[in-house]
């Protein structure tokens, strides 16, 4: 997996994909930006949410739930001082569907947790990760 970032101006990046795809990345005004785009850290949360979702979607599927949304609102805490990792990170999942298992739902939540899930694995070492999930029909 390949990836490239690219200075634009003050504060102002672009993120290319190996797999073809662009996001521009900016900081906050302090810090020399202009907020055109999103901070490289809410990246990451929004990898993290991406790749959770991505395999409870799949195993909710596989499982013939019969899912018809996913959600998952994602809250951070960084550490105070450098290197300002994230210490805390919960994950709350909403999910929608007709008749889903709580069962399945939950089970699918964990394995992607402990796992499947790269990234939750991955910033798992510095942050205390938590989950929880609420289901609508």
């Amino acid at each position: 997996m390949k990836t490239r970032v690219k200075w634009l101006d003050n504060m102002s990046f672009v993120g290319e994909s190996g797999s073809g795809h662009s996001v521009v990345m900016d900081g906050p005004p302090e810090f020399g930006g202009r907020n055109l785009g999103i901070r490289p850290m809410e990246m990451l949360l929004l990898g993290l949410g991406g790749c959770a979702s991505f395999d409870v979607v799949s195993m909710l599927k596989k499982s013939k739930q019969g899912l018809v949304d996913c959600e998952v609102e994602i809250s951070a805490e960084r550490a105070s001082e450098e290197p300002k990792v994230f210490t805390k990170i919960h994950l709350h999942f909403i999910i929608n569907g007709n008749d889903l298992s709580e069962k399945r739902v939950q089970r699918a939540i964990e394995l992607s947790a402990e796992k499947y899930c790269s990234a939750s694995i991955m910033l798992g070492k510095t942050a205390e990760i938590t989950h929880d999930y609420v289901i609508k029909a």
